[in-house]
C-alpha cells in the first residue's frame, strides 16, 4: 500500500494533492454535521458561512484530480489549484475572524452577538419571545486544547490551502521548465 501511495505521489502529483484537499475538506464537513445533528450544537452564522469554502472547494478538489487523473492541460491544474488555495484561504480568514469574536478580540455582526430587538415596542411579547432563536457568535459552544471549532477551522483550512498551493506552484515551475 505504502509503496502504491509513493508511486502515486511521483507519478501524479496533482491528482494526489486534490484528493488530499477534498478528503480534509469532506473529513470537515462530516464533523460539522456531526457537531451539529448527533451532538446538537446548533450552528451559528458565522459556523454556516465557514462552510461556504467548503462547498465550493470539495467538487473543485474533485475535478481537478479528475483532470489530473486523464491528462488534462497543466495551466487547468494550476488555476485550478490556485482557486481552490484561494477559496482555503477565504475559509481560514472567515474561522480566523470568528475566533476573533469569541475570543472578544472585536466584535461580531448584529445578527449573532448583538443585543435582541427592542422587546418593548408594542405587540404580543410572548410570541415573539417564542420565535427567537439567536445563537450567538461571540460564544464558543466547544474548545479543545483552547480552540474553538472556528479556531480548528482557521488551523485545517489554512492547511488545506498550503496544498493547494504547493501544488499551484509545483504546476506552473513543471510549465516553465517545459516551456524553456
Amino acid at each position: 500500500m505504502l509503496v502504491r501511495t509513493q508511486e502515486a505521489v511521483r507519478t501524479a502529483p496533482a491528482a494526489v494533492a486534490a484528493i488530499a484537499v477534498a478528503a480534509g475538506g469532506v473529513a470537515v464537513m462530516l464533523g460539522a454535521y456531526f457537531f451539529q445533528y448527533v451532538l446538537k450544537y446548533q450552528p451559528c452564522p458565522l459556523c454556516l458561512e465557514q462552510r461556504i469554502p467548503y462547498y465550493v472547494g470539495i467538487p473543485l478538489a474533485v475535478v481537478i484530480a479528475v483532470a489530473a487523473a486523464r491528462r488534462a492541460p497543466r495551466p487547468l491544474h494550476a488555476l485550478g489549484f490556485a482557486a481552490l488555495a484561494l477559496a482555503m484561504l477565504i475559509g481560514a480568514a472567515l474561522g480566523a475572524y470568528h475566533a476573533g469574536i469569541e475570543w472578544k478580540w472585536w466584535a461580531g455582526p448584529q445578527e449573532c452577538s448583538g443585543s435582541l430587538d427592542d422587546l418593548a415596542a408594542p405587540g404580543a411579547l410572548l410570541e415573539r419571545l417564542q420565535s427567537i432563536s439567536v445563537v450567538r457568535c461571540d460564544e464558543a459552544a466547544w474548545r479543545f486544547l483552547g480552540l474553538s471549532l472556528a479556531g480548528y477551522n482557521a488551523l485545517i483550512s489554512l492547511a488545506l490551502a498550503a496544498i493547494a498551493g504547493w501544488a499551484a506552484a509545483r504546476e506552473w515551475q513543471r510549465l516553465r521548465s517545459r516551456n524553456l
